[in-house]
């Protein structure tokens, strides 16, 4: 790709093309910056070329943002059929030994002891203060083995968290091991959407039937070693698929050859995620919101409320109790500009009280969707707001998300 001014330059002519199109991506998601850290590649870089994606520095990653479809055409290819996304940026890793799940439960506010084998659970890293350090998929195979997946943005920060934990429990003589998978050797990749099921099952001997929202399997495909777990980031039925390295791109090539599958990237995952109601690292959740503030309380477990023994316990334990004076809730605009991060939030009577966190045009619904915290009393769905786009106010309407109903494989 080049310099990071070179970088720089095509993101920016990138930029002006999606604007003049009103597909312009969040800027702060796909930025380039000029860091001294060169941008990695994860092992489908080279496929993301030869099939003309757009690739923009995303948390220090070159992807695709898109490639030849426009983005909102994109997203609805995804919501009608299924769309092949390179997730390969995410920190996949191992965690095995006798005490590996005290281990995890040690830094998160999961219940991993009630968790059953092949089964998986969305869950968060906290801090001593509440505040979410990260969020993470943890996946049971056995009592003393487990498979995370967090995210790339923070890689570093995970690793570190993981392994200072590491050092303090081998100290008092207890066994876990950790294994961080290199990108390049292991790839992962999402297929998503309703035809994602059919196309999976023509190619391994498992009945997908039997597997469900948030459950995972070791299995092959084209002969080779795969992990699948059904879930995803679109709110529609899906799988993630954990790959060799070297067998990445034949296995995607594979995927891509079934009728109604293409190529996706970063712009529709984010207006899809965001659809779905679904919460980015850095932007909906900080260091800075706890699980309550953020809607989040079911990921705190009930036998872990009981036991008060997870990073930050007393602060969220409180707010539970007591309340907190912000909730994350969704926002419905009207016909005007998509409100973007950071976008003031107005009581009906102007008085700022918010700000945005995501937001975008909603290719599903026509209309500019929303995320954002606001005052307790400003949270009940049919609340009346305005939101401050480029020195304008826009009505708005806080809205129950997820915005677009979801599709998970259930048995419900």
């Amino acid at each position: 790709m080049g310099s990071p001014a070179g970088i720089t330059r095509a993101l920016r002519c990138l930029h002006s093309k999606l604007t003049t199109n009103n597909e312009r991506p969040l800027l702060r998601l796909f930025s380039a910056k000029a860091a001294a850290a060169e941008p990695r590649k994860t092992c489908l870089y080279d496929l993301h070329v030869d099939r003309n994606g757009k690739i923009v520095d995303f948390a220090g990653w070159l992807l695709p943002v898109q490639y030849r479809e426009a983005i909102a055409a994109s997203h609805q290819h995804t919501r009608t059929h299924a769309s092949v996304f390179d997730v390969g940026h995410m920190l996949q890793t191992h965690v095995t030994g006798r005490d590996s799940g005290e281990f995890l439960e040690s830094l998160t506010t999961a219940d991993l002891q009630s968790l059953k084998q092949g089964s998986a659970g969305l869950t968060v890293f906290t801090n001593d203060q509440g505040g979410i350090l990260d969020d993470l998929i943890i996946t049971k195979d056995r009592d003393d083995k487990f498979f995370v997946v967090s995210n790339a943005g923070r890689r570093n920060e995970d690793t570190a968290l993981m392994l200072k934990r590491q050092s303090e429990m081998k100290a008092q003589g207890k066994d876990v091991n950790i294994e961080f998978l290199d990108p390049l050797e292991q790839g992962l990749i999402a297929l998503q959407g309703p035809s994602a099921a059919t196309v999976l099952q023509s190619l391994v001997q498992i009945d997908l039937t039997k597997l469900k929202f948030m459950m995972s399997v070791e299995t092959e495909i084209n002969q080779k070693r795969v992990r699948i777990s059904r879930c995803g980031y679109t709110g529609e039925d899906g799988f993630e698929i954990s790959i060799p390295g070297t067998d990445a791109r034949t296995i995607t090539e594979i995927i891509l050859e079934k009728p109604d599958v293409k190529l996706a990237g970063l712009g529709p995952r984010d207006s899809l995620r965001l659809e779905a109601g679904l919460c980015l690292y850095g932007h909906d959740i900080t260091e800075d919101t706890t699980p309550v503030e953020a809607t989040l309380l079911w990921l705190v477990a009930k036998r872990r409320r009981a036991e008060a023994n997870f990073p930050g316990a007393q602060r969220i334990l409180d707010q539970i109790k007591n309340g907190v004076t912000k909730k994350r809730v969704g926002l419905t605009l009207g016909q005007g500009p998509p409100a973007r991060e950071n976008a003031p939030i107005l009581t009906a009577a102007g008085e700022r009280v918010g700000k945005v966190t995501s937001g975008g045009p909603s290719p599903t619904l026509g209309k500019p969707i929303a995320m954002g915290y606001v005052p307790l009393e400003l949270a009940k769905a049919g609340t009346n707001v305005l939101v401050e786009v480029r020195g304008k106010m826009y009505k708005a309407v806080v809205t129950k998300m997820p915005f677009v109903k979801s599709n998970y494989y259930t048995d419900k």
